[in-house]
């Protein structure tokens, strides 16, 4: 109806305004709810061209519209806004219209355009976690709903599987893995432990191994009075008075934090910190040794990601390995060396200056020739560009706490000549925090992915055993019920809020059939699948009518393309989310106010039928587009 009204002003603008009227000047709002109205046309633009009162600008536009236009019942001009009423038949027929359309909501027509969306990108020293799921739900969603708005869509993840956190598994595991009678170390099949989660175990047993070498490092040098020259002059300001304050506590909570301030001082200097740094100079270099060592272990732990993948109904249509991206960036880096791009220290190290673009100098190249992050996201994007050529962006779904880099990165890659990094986006999103505060990997203190779903899980099945309702069902369809209603509610927990927003989790919440939560919409659907054995249509093309509750429903169900495209523009499944709650919290009043089933009036009940209908198809595919089923019965 927008394009129908804009059309019809902009062919009759001289009779109508006396003037030829640009296109910008025709602006549609939503309509207030303190207003009579469907529809709002912001008359205020017309002003200034047409020179006169917004009251009177609007009453003409107004009587032209109702003149011209048998859709348009009535208007009213407030405030400089024209509110329009449309006739109950053309809601009537939107709603057939939208009955008809199977995918209602979702483009059919192909955009031409192609989006890379990164998400997961897990490193291989540890399992996925918490803050792992947020990203990879957020990102399997955008993914969807770009689809959905006809665009093509690559689904990928960077897999950091190279760097000194790996290494650091590598030297745990070979110094402290448990041995068998014959001498083999332990492994993921001896010890019956998913392999990400075998090899996690050793990123852990690094920390807490360095963490005492560094504190015995340190205590050696209280005990020779702070003389070595290699301690830093920070450090022996504050290491006095850390272990005085070590000796005093006597709460063991803050004796393991001093513990830890004073061990961070001399970690740098600890022999498994020089072990770490070593081996990562040996995989590069390609030793054979260190290759096979890293290869088995990586090896693990992407059997046990798979896993997790497969629960969580995940999928990526191409993966990239920083072990050989980094290559791709390195030489990037050393050619931009020659053009003039970066610039060599004294050390050795490549640097960008970006002080010109309001940041500082970034290192590209360590001092020893190994690459850091920004050395491989340089070769993974080219990399990227070259095998899709016809990518329109690529959208890096990645925490907030990486703005500064993604920065840093499109600017390095518009300095190296590269046109397509004004494509680049940033989905940044804000961390996940535990009750007690933020996530820590390397000391163990995480909400393991597989741990939570599992739980997710087991709390739905208890929940609804209590609740009753599932008589009849094989014990399949209900271990399918339970998954499908844990595994909602924890996606739809993560994804109801804005990316940009920090959030804390509390899986008792994500499972409850009342708020704004996935086992709500779940349960709406439910109860609408129930309705429509039980209900039939009769003629609705000829018989229908809609009283105002009827229209508000048809008014939000006709708002679901709108909100797919905004969700895609914004790259937020949030508006999707809430949008479904919305509209679920409406139909389940009106299904409380008015009779479906008990209706006598054939018109009115055909109608009912029909939103209802259509509310399950709606919530059917926004559920969908947030990776989530809905059941047929709960």
């Amino acid at each position: 109806m927008e394009n129908k009204i804009k059309a019809l002003l902009l062919e009759n603008s001289l009779s109508v305004f006396g003037v030829k009227i640009d296109e910008k000047l025709i602006q549609f709002q939503k309509t207030r709810k303190d207003v009579n109205g469907d529809m709002t046309l912001v008359v205020f633009p017309f002003v200034k061209v047409l020179k006169s009162s917004p009251a009177i600008v609007g009453e003409d536009i107004g009587r032209f519209l109702k003149e011209k236009l048998e859709e348009v019942e009535s208007y009213n001009i407030v405030s400089g806004f024209l509110n329009i009423t449309l006739t109950n038949k053309y809601w009537q027929n939107i709603l057939l219209e939208m009955s008809k359309d199977e995918m209602f909501g979702c483009s059919s027509e192909l955009s031409g355009q192609m989006y890379m969306v990164e998400y997961s990108s897990p490193n291989t020293n540890k399992p996925l976690h918490l803050g792992h799921m947020r990203n990879i739900f957020l990102g399997y969603s955008v993914s969807e709903i770009l689809k959905a708005n006809g665009h093509e869509v690559v689904k990928t993840q960077i897999i950091n599987d190279r760097g000194i956190h790996i290494c650091k598994s590598m030297v745990a595991w070979e110094q402290f893995a448990s041995k068998d009678a014959n001498g083999n170390r332990e492994t993921p099949d001896s010890t019956g432990m998913k392999g990400d989660h075998f090899v996690g175990k050793y990123y852990i047993e690094f920390d807490q191994q360095v963490t005492k070498q560094g504190f015995e490092l340190a205590t050696s040098w209280k005990e020779s009075n702070y003389a070595e020259s290699i301690i830093s002059e920070e450090a022996k300001e504050k290491l006095p008075g850390l272990f005085t304050a070590y000796s005093n506590a006597e709460d063991d909570k803050k004796k393991t934090s001093i513990y830890r301030k004073i061990a961070a001082f001399a970690v740098p200097f600890a022999q498994l910190t020089q072990d770490a740094k070593e081996m990562l100079v040996k995989w590069e270099a390609n030793e054979p040794e260190a290759y096979s060592l890293w290869e088995t272990m990586n090896n693990w732990v992407y059997k046990g990601f798979d896993k997790t993948y497969e629960r969580m109904e995940v999928d990526f249509d191409k993966i990239y390995y920083e072990s050989k991206t980094y290559l791709t960036g390195r030489d990037l880096v050393k050619d931009g060396l020659e053009k003039g791009v970066f610039y060599k220290k004294e050390d050795g190290s490549v640097w960008v200056d970006l002080t010109d673009e309001g940041l500082d100098e970034k290192l590209v190249l360590r001092a020893d020739g190994t690459a850091v992050y920004m050395t491989q996201d340089i070769g993974t994007a080219i990399q990227r560009f070259k095998d899709f050529p016809n990518l329109n962006g690529v959208i890096y779904t990645v925490g907030n706490e990486q703005d500064y880099h993604f920065q840093v990165l499109f600017l390095i890659l518009k300095k190296l000549g590269y046109d397509w990094a004004k494509n680049c986006y940033h989905l940044s999103y804000g961390m996940v925090d535990l009750p007690d505060g933020k996530m820590k990997s390397r000391e163990g203190r995480v909400v393991d992915a597989d741990d939570l779903m599992e739980e997710v899980v087991q709390m739905a099945k208890d929940s609804t055993q209590e609740r009753g309702h599932i008589e009849g069902m094989s014990e399949i369809e209900r271990e399918n019920l339970y998954e499908t209603i844990g595994m909602g509610g924890l996606k739809y927990y993560l994804l109801k809020v804005d990316p940009q927003k920090r959030m804390k989790f509390n899986p008792d919440e994500s499972i409850e059939l009342n708020g704004n939560t996935g086992p709500f919409i779940q349960y709406a659907y439910a109860r609408i699948n129930s309705l429509m054995t039980k209900v039939e249509l009769v003629n609705p093309e000829t018989e229908m009518a809609i009283d105002q509750a009827e229209k508000d429903l048809i008014k939000q169900l006709n708002e679901f393309p709108l909100v797919i495209k905004e969700a895609g523009t914004n790259f937020s499944p949030a508006l999707i989310a809430n949008y479904t709650f919305e509209l679920v919290k409406n139909y389940n009043s009106f299904y409380q106010a008015f009779s479906v089933m008990k209706e006598e009036n054939i018109a009115l009940k055909n109608a009912r039928i029909l939103i209802s209908q259509n509310t399950g198809k709606v919530i059917h595919t926004a559920m969908r587009l947030l990776g989530i089923h809905v059941p047929n019965r709960m």
